[in-house]
């Protein structure tokens, strides 16, 4: 048992870790020389990397966050073959993965509102769940111009989605308590969509 505990304190320091690469950060520092958190919501996440580099660089941002969240999930599932931890220790990644994701220890513990990488790590736990989610949000973003509406309804529609799949307990509490968590980090994005001051992805 101590070294299942072990085991799965390295998959959360492993998976805090990489969710915590800065990616938006670093690449708009590379290409523009500036600090993201200066500019725009001060977020580094895929929205506001668009704002200063353009689309092509926000969905290349989003990629990457995703995977930031794909792979400490696949990660835990190649460590844990038994059944109970093979649902835990998934889910104990993806969580570390989110968290790191929106408080990078790179950068004092701020970040994006890890919607990329809470999508990728939900693709991760059940592919046609995460799939789903990502067309919502597609969808809703769209005919909304507002990404962070359709960040809130997808990952609201997550834990339905896990308990309609039939996925384990874990997977549905991780996803239940991972939505609470990312539309917390939107609050500020909520208030401005219902004063109707949101900015839109485009015009």
């Amino acid at each position: 048992m101590i070294v299942v505990i072990f085991k799965l304190l390295v998959v959360a320091l492993i998976a805090y870790l990489i969710g915590s690469i800065p990616t938006g950060y670093l690449i708009v520092k590379k290409l523009k020389g500036i600090d993201i958190r200066q500019t725009g919501s001060g977020s580094t996440g895929a929205t506001n990397v668009k704002r200063i580099l353009g689309t092509k660089w926000f969905f290349i941002v989003m990629f990457l966050d995703a995977l930031k969240g794909v792979i400490p999930v696949l990660i835990a599932l190649r460590w844990f073959n038994l059944w109970h931890f093979k649902g835990l220790a998934p889910v104990i990644a993806a969580t570390a993965a989110i968290i790191g994701h929106s408080k990078s220890i790179f950068l004092g513990f701020k970040g994006g509102k890890s919607v990329a990488t809470g999508v990728g790590t939900i693709f991760a736990l059940c592919w046609p769940v995460g799939l789903i989610v990502a067309i919502v949000w597609s969808i809703i973003t769209y005919l909304s111009k507002y990404v962070s509406l359709g960040s809130v309804i997808a990952v609201a529609i997550a834990p339905l989605l896990m308990n309609a799949f039939d996925q384990n307990v874990y997977y549905i509490c991780f996803a239940a308590v991972g939505a609470i968590y990312v539309i917390i980090l939107h609050k500020d994005n909520i208030k401005r969509l219902l004063n109707g001051t949101e900015n839109k992805v485009r015009k």
